[in-house]
């Protein structure tokens, strides 16, 4: 079977890494590792990358194979490539997700396989050129850079009129690389160009090239370095040309926001039954993807990048010959495309009904045992794990009284009430540093001005602590882990009223709470409705009367669960304390409730587990209008400083909200509101109340750091931007 496939294929690699191929004479031909990253606009390329990702069966192989178009390659080199894809695509098993990109549209996976950056290099193999010129130093050329977080540089014509106020431009002289920056550049941009040049210096030049800096705002600092342009590009004009708008630039990044704005359920996303167990599924042009049933003919898989692309489908709908196509197969499916669907279960996935966030319905939560060194040790565990610590540090809570704060009697401390808004101060060690959580909790009942109230509080709060908080906005009934465990067992939440001294709360005779938690660390008490209805076989409830209250056993409760319902009770009611097994309860318990119904008695039912990997998005609106990009394969490095960046952790309903040290107000303002509308209109169906947690830039708990790859808390503390902007003249 091998034989049938190129001898090109025999020396593919499975192992993890970025595999390249450029079309030559209708045949596939290596691209050596020092060229990855320069793209001929006149040829086409196949690019072949092995990772990992996560199964419920834990770590497995990836395969993602893209073929890309160059602006000026031929129909002859573009149809070669895609029967090269198709055939590798046999050859590795049919599990390789295949992507067409084109020239200027990359999506962001293919660029995040070149963290320096794309270089587009006029020509192309039938005009002679070559990828291997490493330690050449015949060169003259001039690049355009484009691009915050993708960076593409495109080689344009060597001369002034190239330039505009706006952009970084790279003339390369062999020798020497010398870096422009329009005075209207950013420092995100002034940064991500150095690292091309360096890039450029190390990879084609054995690094033995200078770098120097130019800062188009203040040329007079640079008078070495603006000789050297000036010889090569002549007297440069009075007037440059005026910056052009990243438009067409930040076009070709997806914006997520949109995208799920476009709900499934609402037919924005199409779904077409094409051939033998095949599918397009058209998510309104912004992306077609085609998926191969495991039954569909050996040739019905091979046609199925062609049929999507050449059948009529793209161009009868009228989208651009840009337009990013993939192709998967049945088992092989991208996060991106089990994102779009509400439900998405794998094979050999436990099934269940899941959970829903109601009162009454509260989500199990699972007793974990940790050793609070470890999650410091080993911030991925904390992050697994949700929890900073062992939840036995400093506990301040506040509630808004009149628009202002009102410190809790400890005596109180964990009783929350429905109709009230709390913030919540936790203090704890790391390295002997203290760090903070400032927890701000939104009773269901609270007005908009207590929750507005609170939100200004939390502000000032903050400020008093310089900023060093993480903030978390939690929602009534939405608690996070470690917020439960500052109670130790004793968190109990009252439906409404207020917990302000000398209020009026309506009394009732009868009180229902379900009470959930098998240990300190994960146990909380909610009341309910008090009706029969409100039961549920596999917990324990506290039913209050006047006389006395029941413990309720239901047949599905464990003993842990039994004695946290036995603490909660003590804290709740002074009455005498009567035990109810399910089945054996006096009449006296049905009159309380109202008479005897139906209630949920059911065997607990396991909890499905999505499988979803966690998502990174830069907010930004240095373009003049906020954007939402994801950042692919992202690292601690994908943080900008200039911008909010938003984590979606997915496991644990929660969202991050990343800010860096230069984000503006507005792009912080901004990103709530998205992150907020992100959970809304998610095809998914997100809790639009899970917890937001707000980090500044520098206080980074390990629930956070530990969804990124070997974390440097010292990454900050020198800027190379500073250096740039003292040192103008400076080279490497």
């Amino acid at each position: 079977m091998k034989d049938d496939f190129p001898d090109t294929f025999r020396n593919i690699s499975r192992k993890a890494g970025l595999q390249i191929w450029t079309i030559n004479n209708m045949k596939m031909v290596s691209v050596p590792t020092k060229a990855f990253g320069n793209f001929f606009e006149g040829d086409c390329y196949i690019v072949l990358n092995v990772g990992t990702k996560q199964s419920n069966k834990g770590a497995a192989q990836s395969i993602d194979v893209h073929y890309w178009i160059g602006n000026s390659s031929s129909q002859d080199e573009q149809g070669a490539a895609a029967i090269y894809v198709t055939q590798l695509d046999e050859y590795l098993g049919g599990s390789p997700v295949q992507y067409r990109e084109v020239q200027g549209y990359e999506s962001p996976q293919f660029r995040s396989y070149f963290k320096s950056g794309i270089i587009y290099k006029t020509g192309g193999v039938s005009s002679g050129f070559t990828h291997v010129d490493t330690n050449s130093y015949n060169i003259l050329r001039l690049m355009h850079v484009k691009g915050k977080k993708h960076v593409t540089a495109k080689e344009v014509e060597v001369s002034w009129n190239s330039f505009n106020n706006g952009d970084i431009f790279l003339l390369d002289t062999g020798k020497l690389i010398v870096q422009w920056n329009g005075p209207q550049s950013n420092r995100t941009e002034k940064l991500k160009a150095v690292l091309l040049a360096q890039d450029i210096r190390d990879r084609e030049r054995g690094g033995r090239a200078q770098i120097g800096v130019v800062e188009g705002s203040n040329e007079r600092e640079s008078p070495e370095l603006m000789k050297i342009m000036t010889t090569v590009l002549g007297e440069k004009p009075n007037k440059l040309k005026d910056a052009i708008p990243d438009e067409k630039h930040d076009q070709m990044q997806t914006n997520i926001l949109a995208q799920f704005q476009e709900n499934i359920v609402h037919c924005s996303l199409c779904l077409f039954y094409w051939i033998q167990d095949c599918f397009i599924v058209d998510h309104k042009g912004s992306s077609v993807m085609v998926w191969k049933g495991k039954r569909a003919s050996k040739v019905e898989r091979q046609e199925a990048m062609n049929r999507a692309l050449v059948s009529g489908y793209i161009k009868a709908k009228n989208y651009p010959p840009s337009t990013g196509v993939e192709v998967m197969s049945e088992g092989g499916e991208s996060a991106m495309f089990k994102h779009l669907f509400k439900s998405w279960t794998e094979k050999g996935q436990t099934k269940g009904l899941g959970s829903t966030h109601t009162v009454g319905k509260i989500a199990k939560v699972d007793q974990v045992k940790f050793d609070v060194m470890e999650l410091h040790a080993h911030p991925e565990l904390a992050a697994q794990q949700r929890m900073v610590d062992d939840a036995s540090g400093d506990v301040t809570v506040w509630r808004i009284e009149n628009l202002e704060l009102v410190e809790v009697d400890p005596k109180t401390l964990g009783q929350f009430y429905g109709g009230d808004c709390y913030l919540v101060l936790y203090t704890y060690l790391r390295s002997n540093q203290k760090q903070y959580i400032l927890y701000m909790w939104q009773g269901r009942h609270a007005t908009q001005d207590e929750i507005a109230a609170c939100a200004y509080q939390a502000v000032t709060v903050d400020s008093k602590y310089n900023g060093a908080p993480v903030q978390v906005r939690v929602v009534m009934g939405k608690e996070p882990r470690h917020f439960l465990a500052i109670f130790k067992g004793k968190f109990i939440i009252f439906e409404g009223g207020t917990g302000r001294a000398g209020a009026a709360n309506p009394e009732s005779s009868t009180r229902l709470f379900q009470v959930r938690g098998t240990n300190e660390m994960n146990t909380k008490a909610t009341e309910v409705p008090a009706r029969a209805s409100s039961l549920n076989s596999n917990d324990v409830f506290l039913l209050k009367t006047d006389r006395v209250c029941y413990l309720w056993y239901g047949k599905g409760c464990s003993g842990d669960e039994r004695v946290m319902a036995k603490t909660t009770s003590d804290v709740l009611f002074r009455q005498d304390k009567q035990v109810v097994m399910e089945g054996q309860e006096p009449a006296n318990f049905w009159v309380a409730l109202g008479g005897k119904s139906s209630y949920a008695s059911d065997k607990r039912l396991q909890k499905e587990e999505l499988i979803h990997s966690p998502r990174l998005f830069e907010c930004s609106n240095q373009t003049g209008r906020f954007r939402m990009t994801e950042v692919y394969d992202f690292a601690q490095s994908d943080l900008d400083e200039d911008d909010v960046m938003l984590l979606d952790t997915w496991e644990e309903v929660r969202l991050f909200l990343w800010i860096g040290k230069h984000a503006n107000k507005s792009e912080t303002t901004d990103a709530w509101k998205s992150a907020q509308e992100y959970l809304r209109s998610h095809p998914a169906g997100r809790d639009p109340d899970t917890p937001i947690i707000s980090i500044k830039q520098g206080n980074e708990p390990p629930t956070f750091t530990g969804w990124f790859d070997a974390w440097d808390p010292l990454k900050w503390k020198v800027s190379l931007i500073a250096d740039l902007s003292n040192s103008p003249n400076r080279a490497w």
